[in-house]
């Protein structure tokens, strides 16, 4: 880590941006080719959350969450903060009043490889985070981390103003630059499940749904009465 905070950052047309929030995780994830899913480990911390938002990416040393506390001001409405400690720790990264100030500035979320508290408040709030764990284990405001430059988290490389979408099922990020392509195969995804759906509720098998009888055939799947 370098110290460094880029003020600039571009971020994706806020309508297509937006426009994720109604896909969902799993359909993202899927229409980029089962690509951009952050560890199973990131979980929300209060169901029912759902967002979309441009990344504000951050760097921090374990246990401390001074830059944290400087990426608030960098913040813009329609962000969502990402948050990648430089090791495992079981600290409480981010609180109710960390929340409040970003909520304040139009930020739609919070998530952190990392552990958060004030799990409450943050509900009664309605501030959405996702985190790997819940530790009422407090940090230190020592060390200097980086802003805005491209971070790991979870298994996924993040940029900052790339998407980040996030609901039930985890989180998903899409590169800024392949957001347009992204959402337009998402899109094409839920109408091909939209016709798949009615074929269901009519009473049809995935089997002939999906067209997987050729290939069980092939597989050698044979069915004995």
């Amino acid at each position: 880590m370098e110290g460094i905070v880029r003020r600039s950052i571009a971020r994706a047309d806020p309508e297509v941006v937006d426009a994720f929030a109604e896909l969902g995780v799993a359909t993202v994830h899927e229409a980029q080719g089962q690509a951009g899913l952050l560890a199973a480990r990131i979980a929300p911390i209060y169901p029912g959350a759902r967002i979309s938002g441009s990344a504000v990416t951050v760097n921090v040393p374990a246990g401390d969450n001074l830059m944290i506390h400087v990426a608030v001001e960098q913040c813009q409405a329609g962000d969502v903060l990402v948050v990648s400690p430089d090791a495992t720790t079981e600290h409480g990264y981010l609180g109710e009043l960390i929340a409040t100030a970003l909520s304040s500035r139009g930020v739609r979320g919070f998530v952190i490889d990392g552990g958060v508290r004030d799990v409450a408040e943050l509900r009664e709030m309605g501030f959405p985070v996702w985190s790997s764990l819940v530790s009422a284990l407090g940090t230190i405001k020592a060390k200097l981390g980086d802003v805005n430059l491209p971070i790991e988290c979870a298994g996924q490389r993040i940029e900052p103003g790339d998407v980040v979408v996030a609901d039930d099922d985890g989180v998903v990020v899409v590169p800024r630059a392949k957001a347009d392509s992204v959402l337009a195969a998402c899109r094409e995804r839920m109408a091909k499940e939209s016709a798949s759906r009615a074929r269901y509720a009519a009473g049809e098998v995935s089997l002939d749904v999906q067209g997987l009888r050729p290939s069980l055939e092939e597989k050698g799947l044979r069915y004995v009465d």
